[in-house]
């Protein structure tokens, strides 16, 4: 397993129980025994999930170091301006996106970066709080609050200007398939029509004795006629549902329902008259009689 690595510094031992043997974690501010540890995190790397990590240690008398290094004002204020770059090199790819596939390019390079400025954001608000008034800690601190802020900014812009290509592609495609669906329908419609027609002309075509030949040419007309009434009869159930006649088939349906109906009431009330005029058996009126007696002794 690997080590946390060892910088050239003395820590506090309170600072050492604070951190871990393999690495030295989340970015954040350890302040304790009146020195501050600072652990930042550099810009991430497309593709690699391991983070640099960016030590600074201030002293009692207000002086930084990074990485067992001095001069860690200089460090610091470099972290930050390597950040700031990177907003403006992907700021640059994003105006100059013209497809699906850049502008995805850009989000997902963009997302752990804009992520790791707000968390060394908040790292900085944290050792500005244990510090105090410290004016290189408040100048660092707003700073990184506006790269933060920019970065978080291009990348709503990013993945917003992705949405609506997304969205618009999909409407585009919606509209050619209703485009293509219209079409369709003309092409039914058109066959719908002809198709009677040439099938029935086909049949009279044939070369073949029918015992027709002889016949009054008025049987063409006939013929032609059905065709053109079984053609606009497959257009309207094509294009309608079968609108046009489903009225008269549904009102012959329910008059012939209404008749139907009316039969069976009157079988009813004649099969009740029936009912009520016809005299019982013999044999049943005695019984009910002899039952009769039985019930009044």
């Amino acid at each position: 397993m690997a080590k946390r690595k060892q910088f050239p510094w003395n820590l506090p031992p309170e600072i050492e129980a604070r951190l871990g043997d393999v690495s030295y974690g989340r970015q954040r501010a350890i302040f304790e025994a009146e020195h501050l540890l600072l652990i930042l995190h550099a810009p991430p790397v497309p593709n690699n999930p391991q983070r640099e990590f960016v030590v600074f240690l201030r002293s009692p008398a207000g002086a930084y170091s990074c990485n067992g290094v001095e001069k860690g004002e200089t460090k610091l204020a470099k972290l930050l301006d390597d950040y700031r770059a990177l907003f403006d090199k992907y700021d640059g790819q994003y105006e100059n996106a013209t497809t699906s596939d850049e502008l995805f390019g850009v989000v997902e390079d963009l997302a752990p970066i804009a992520r790791a400025a707000g968390h060394m954001r908040e790292a900085l608000q944290s050792a500005r709080e244990l510090v105090g008034d410290d004016k290189l800690l408040i100048t660092m601190r707003d700073r990184a609050y506006e790269v933060s802020r920019e970065l978080d900014l291009l990348l709503s812009d990013a993945k917003l200007a992705l949405d609506y290509r997304i969205a618009r592609n999909s409407e585009a495609q919606t509209a050619k398939a209703q485009e293509m669906a219209e079409a369709q329908h003309k092409l039914n419609v058109m066959a719908a029509v002809t198709f009677p027609i040439m099938a029935i002309a086909t049949v009279f075509g044939m070369n073949l004795a029918s015992g027709m030949e002889g016949l009054t040419p008025l049987l063409f007309w006939v013929v032609f006629g059905c065709g053109i009434a079984v053609g606009v009869f497959t257009m309207n159930w094509v294009t309608n549902g079968g609108a046009l006649f489903a009225d008269k088939i549904d009102g012959w349906a329910a008059s012939s329902g209404k008749s139907v109906e009316n039969e069976m009431r009157k079988s009813q009330r004649k099969l009740a008259k029936d009912l009520r005029t016809e005299k019982p058996p013999k044999d049943a009126r005695q019984s009910r009689k002899s039952e009769r007696g039985r019930t009044i002794e």
